[in-house]
């Protein structure tokens, strides 16, 4: 699929990867429906493409939100690319989350993500060719201590993913699954980056992660896992869990350390 030819919904558009994507995507001369609850994260990419990104106010978690989306993509005249690039992180013990926070990763994350697919394949089936990029993460494959929750809205995506692919194996339209390791981002707390750097964690900017997304529409890849040792780490925790199982453990009292912060009171 070439860039150009490209009429995108872009959902979590306004920072991290989502923007990243937003900026590339608008150089490369595609039509960008950028979808944020931010209305001036995009400001500044609106006043440079005026004619290839167009903002779409809009929370994912309601109804009238995803259906603001899909007329705007009617409007457009179709789309042919849905990248869902909208989540939310917490850097947390499973105790020290409350039920709303809970609730908030999985809505978004997991639910609204199904939703909005949901409602954009009748559209982007239409399409000479199409498909749905699902940004999940190195966790969605590697259950990790401090990111219960994230890692279980994560595994949910990858599944989903997966399964999505297959149904749609006899149609035009492709399923892409991108899992980035740690990128450098708004989403991470300073707790977060501090225990990445305890740990000697490669981190990735977003300008990059982006630039592996668009080669591997380009290519028309289903899956792409990014950074070195993490690929083999996912690996190796499909196929020997036990072994990861005993690397993580020694980490733990490390981990532990950096989730108390007054956010997250010991308990």
């Amino acid at each position: 699929m070439r860039l150009s030819d490209c009429r995108v919904v872009l959902t979590g558009a306004s920072g991290g990867i989502g923007l990243a994507l937003a900026e590339q995507l608008c150089a490369a001369g595609a039509q960008v429906l950028a979808i944020s609850r931010q209305a001036d994260a995009l400001a500044e990419l609106v006043k440079r493409y005026p004619q290839h990104i167009r903002q779409v106010s809009a929370d994912l978690r309601s109804s009238a939100g995803r259906h603001a989306v899909v007329e705007a993509a009617r409007h457009l005249g179709g789309v042919n690319l849905l990248i869902n690039a909208a989540g939310v992180n917490r850097f947390a013990l499973l105790e020290q989350i409350d039920d709303e926070q809970i609730d908030e990763m999985l809505a978004l994350n997991v639910v609204a993500t199904l939703q909005l697919t949901r409602a954009m394949l009748p559209m982007l089936r239409s399409q000479p060719h199409a498909v749905v990029v699902n940004v999940g993460s190195t966790y969605g494959s590697i259950g990790y201590p401090g990111y219960a929750v994230y890692c279980a809205s994560k595994f949910a995506l990858r599944g989903f993913s997966e399964a999505l692919r297959r149904e749609l194996a006899d149609t035009d339209v492709n399923v892409l699954y991108v899992a980035p390791r740690a990128t450098r981002t708004g989403m991470n707390s300073a707790a977060a980056m501090a225990l990445n750097k305890a740990l000697n964690a490669n981190v990735d900017e977003p300008q990059w992660v982006a630039s592996e997304v668009m080669q591997a529409v380009q290519r028309n890849l289903s899956e792409l896992y990014l950074g070195w040792p993490e690929k083999l780490f996912v690996r190796l925790n499909g196929m020997l869990p036990s072994l990861v199982d005993r690397a993580l453990r020694k980490q733990l009292p490390i981990i532990r350390s950096f989730t108390h912060t007054p956010e997250n009171p010991k308990r």
